[in-house]
C-alpha cells in the first residue's frame, strides 16, 4: 500500500486493494515458514538425533553443535516468516471492513447519481424550489469528516436542497472509511518495517531478543484476527473442539504468533502445546537475553530474577535438545510469578497410565528444578514403563509454591499457610481435565502425585467439588498433611490414596498449628520453618529458633495424629495405604539435613520407595510393599 512509502492513502486506493492479493501473499510466506519448520524438525529428530545414538567422539559433537545451529537458523527464520504471515492476513481482515463501508458509499453515490471527486467530497445536482422565488434549488458539494456524528458540532443552518444532507452523509462515510484505513496502514507499516532480518547465516542472541520483541508488536496486531477467537474461559473439552475444527493454515498462524497461548492452553493436544512451547521458550529466552543485555543499575533484584529464570529456561532448552528416551515434552512454560514449567516424559495423551507431579517448598522455574524435579518425573515415567510401557510421567509447575530464603529465616512462613496451596489447586485441576479431553484412550489410569507442600495442593485439589478430573489413584510424599481429616475426603476412596513417609522426614512431622501457636511469630517461626526444610536453612534457623529439631523429637501432638495442615496422612486414623520407603538419616543426628525428604523418587537413593511409586502409576497399586500406619 502507497501510505507504506509515505504518502496518505485515498479512497481510490483503498478501494483498489485488493485483500486476496495479500493473503495470497500471505500464503507464500506460510510455505517458506512451514519449509523452515520441517527442517528444523529433520534436523532435531533425525540428524541429531540418529547421529547421538550411533556415534561419539569429539568429531561427533562438533558436528552436532554445528547441526543445532543450523537448527536455531531455521528456527528463527519459521518464526519471522511465520509473523510476516500473519501480519499480512490479519492486514487483509483489518481493511475489509472500512473497504466495505466505502464501496457502499459509493454505491449510495452512484445510485443517487451523485459525484465523488478524488478528495473524497461528494457533489449533488439542483433539487427541489426555492418558497419564494419557484426556482431550483442550486446544488453543490459536501466535503466529508471523519468525526463521529455524534461528536461533531451542531450545525447552524441547513441547507434547504434535499440532496445536501444524503451527499453529506455519503461524504461523510467516505472520509470515516479512508480515515480508519489510514490508521490501519500506518500501524502494520509500522509492523512490516520491524520484521527485517540482518544478513548473514549465524542467528545471535540478540537476534532472537529482537524477535521476541518482533512477536510481541505482531500479537497487539492481530488481536482481533485471532487472539480474540482463542476460548481462553472455555473448558479443556472446549477448547479442543476448538482446536480440532480449525483449519490447518489458521492452526499455523496460532502457533507462529501465539505460541505462548496455545502451548499454555489446558485441553490443546500435548504433541502441538509441546511444539508452541518450544517456540515460545526460545521467545522467552530471547526477551529475557535482552533485559539481562541492559544497564542493571539499581535494577537489584530484578537482575538477579532475570538470570535465575535464564539459568532455568536455557536448562530447559538443553534438555529437550539432547533429546533421550522416554521423550520429553513441553507442555506448559513461562516467567509469570516464580516461573512455570510442565514437562512430560512420555505422551500423556496416547499413554494408558499418566501421572502428574506437583512439587513444593521453594520450588521454582530455576536450574535446581530442572537438575531435580525433571529427573523425579523421569525416574517415575522409566520405573512405570517398567510394568507398562504405555506409562507417562508430568511435572508439574503450575503455580507458585512457597519460596525459602536462608537470608532471611524469619520470613519464611509462606509454608506456614495454604493460600498457595489453594489458588494452585484450582490450575492443578485445570491442567487435569485438559488431560482427560486429549486423552485417547478411552479409560486411562491417571495418578495424582504430590510432593512436600505439593502433596497440599494435590490434597486441596480432590477436596474440590468433583475432586481431581480423571483421577484413579492418589500419592502424597513428604507430606505435611492435606487440610483433609481422611482419606475418605480426597474423592478416590481411601483404598486409592497412598503414601510414602519416611521416619526421618522432618516435615510430615511438623507440628499442628494448635501446639505451634507460641512459636508462629518471630525467630521461633523461623525455627518451625527450618526445621521442616532441613539443610542450611535448616540449620540455621535451629540456631536462630534455639533447637526446633528437638522440639520435633518430641510427641507435640496430643495423639500424634494431628500435623500441621490436618490429620497425618500416614497415620493410621487418616486411613490411607502406606507404602514402604527408607527411613532415612535423621537430620541432626546423622547430618543427614534433608535428605530424607528429598530421596522418595530416587530408586538409588530408595529403590523400594521409587518401584512403589512405579507400581501405583502404573496402575498395579495392589502389588505395592506395605508399611505400618503411625
Amino acid at each position: 500500500m502507497r501510505a507504506a512509502v509515505g504518502e496518505a492513502l485515498t479512497w481510490g486506493q483503498l478501494g483498489a486493494v485488493r485483500c486476496a492479493a495479500l493473503e495470497g501473499a500471505a500464503d507464500g510466506w506460510g510455505t517458506a515458514s512451514n519449509r523452515a519448520d520441517a527442517a528444523r524438525d529433520r534436523i532435531d529428530k533425525q540428524l541429531v538425533a540418529r547421529l547421538a545414538a550411533t556415534q561419539e567422539g569429539e568429531a561427533v559433537d562438533a558436528a552436532v553443535a554445528r547441526l543445532r545451529g543450523l537448527s536455531r537458523n531455521f528456527q528463527y527464520v519459521y518464526t519471522e516468516c511465520g509473523l510476516v504471515r500473519t501480519t499480512l492476513n490479519s492486514l487483509a481482515d483489518e481493511l475489509r471492513a472500512p473497504q466495505r463501508r466505502l464501496r457502499e458509499a459509493l454505491e449510495d453515490a452512484r445510485g443517487l447519481k451523485f459525484a465523488v471527486h478524488e478528495d473524497g467530497s461528494v457533489s449533488y445536482p439542483a433539487a427541489g424550489e426555492n418558497i419564494l422565488t419557484r426556482e431550483k434549488l442550486p446544488g453543490g458539494t459536501a466535503a466529508g469528516s471523519a468525526v463521529s456524528p455524534l461528536l461533531a458540532p451542531p450545525q447552524a443552518l441547513t441547507n434547504p436542497n434535499p440532496h445536501a444532507a444524503r451527499a453529506q452523509e455519503i461524504a461523510d462515510a467516505i472520509a470515516r472509511a479512508v480515515g480508519e484505513a489510514r490508521e490501519i496502514d500506518a500501524r502494520y507499516a509500522r509492523a512490516l518495517r520491524k520484521l527485517t532480518a540482518r544478513d548473514g547465516l549465524h542467528v545471535t542472541d540478540a537476534m532472537w531478543a529482537d524477535v521476541s520483541g518482533d512477536a510481541t508488536a505482531v500479537r497487539g496486531l492481530a488481536d482481533e484476527y485471532l487472539k480474540d477467537a482463542i476460548p481462553m474461559d472455555g473448558s479443556p473439552a472446549e477448547r479442543k473442539a476448538w482446536w480440532d475444527g480449525l483449519t490447518q493454515e489458521r492452526r499455523e498462524e496460532y502457533l507462529a504468533v501465539f505460541p505462548g497461548e496455545i502451548g499454555n492452553l489446558d485441553g490443546i493436544p500435548a504433541e502441538v502445546r509441546d511444539a508452541a512451547n518450544r517456540d515460545n521458550l526460545r521467545l522467552l529466552i530471547g526477551r529475557l537475553e535482552g533485559l539481562e543485555g541492559r544497564d542493571g543499575e539499581g535494577r537489584g533484584g530484578e537482575d538477579e530474577r532475570v538470570e535465575t529464570r535464564l539459568a532455568g529456561l536455557r536448562a530447559i532448552d538443553e534438555q529437550l535438545r539432547a533429546g533421550g528416551n522416554p521423550p520429553m515434552y513441553l507442555l506448559g512454560i513461562g516467567d509469570e510469578g516464580n516461573g512455570r514449567a510442565i514437562v512430560s516424559y512420555g505422551n500423556p495423551d496416547t499413554a494408558r497410565n499418566v501421572s502428574a507431579y506437583v512439587p513444593g517448598l521453594g520450588t521454582a522455574l530455576d536450574e535446581e528444578f530442572v537438575r531435580n524435579d525433571l529427573k523425579r518425573a523421569r525416574d517415575t515415567a522409566i520405573g512405570a514403563q517398567e510394568y507398562d510401557r504405555s506409562s507417562a510421567s508430568i511435572v508439574w509447575l503450575g503455580y507458585d509454591a512457597p519460596q525459602l530464603s536462608a537470608a532471611d529465616i524469619t520470613g519464611n512462613t509462606d509454608v506456614m499457610f495454604a493460600d498457595q496451596a489453594r489458588v494452585g489447586a484450582v490450575a492443578y485441576n485445570e491442567f487435569m481435565s485438559g488431560i482427560s479431553a486429549t486423552n485417547e484412550n478411552d479409560d486411562p489410569h491417571v495418578t495424582a502425585v504430590g510432593h512436600s507442600y505439593g502433596s497440599l495442593t494435590v490434597g486441596q485439589a480432590a477436596q474440590r467439588p468433583g475432586g481431581v478430573p480423571g483421577a484413579d489413584d492418589i500419592i502424597l510424599l513428604g507430606s505435611p498433611g492435606t487440610g483433609a481429616r481422611s482419606a475418605d475426603e480426597l474423592g478416590v476412596g481411601r483404598e486409592h490414596v497412598f503414601v510414602g513417609a519416611a521416619e526421618n522426614d522432618p516435615v510430615t512431622a511438623m507440628p499442628a498449628k494448635i501446639e505451634a501457636r507460641g512459636m508462629a511469630t518471630g525467630a521461633a517461626s523461623g525455627a518451625v520453618v527450618g526445621a521442616a526444610l532441613g539443610g542450611p536453612v535448616g540449620a540455621a534457623a535451629g540456631a536462630v529458633g534455639g533447637g526446633a529439631a528437638a522440639y520435633f523429637a518430641q510427641d507435640a501432638q496430643a495423639d500424634g495424629r494431628e500435623i500441621w495442615y490436618g490429620t497425618d496422612p500416614a497415620h493410621e486414623a487418616f486411613g490411607a495405604q502406606r507404602f514402604r520407603v527408607e527411613d532415612g538419616p535423621r537430620p541432626v543426628r546423622d547430618g543427614g539435613g534433608f535428605a530424607a525428604h528429598a530421596n522418595y523418587f530416587n530408586p538409588d537413593a530408595d529403590e523400594e520407595s521409587a518401584d512403589n511409586i512405579a507400581l501405583i502409576v502404573a496402575g498395579r497399586g495392589s502389588e505395592i510393599s506395605t508399611q505400618e500406619r503411625r
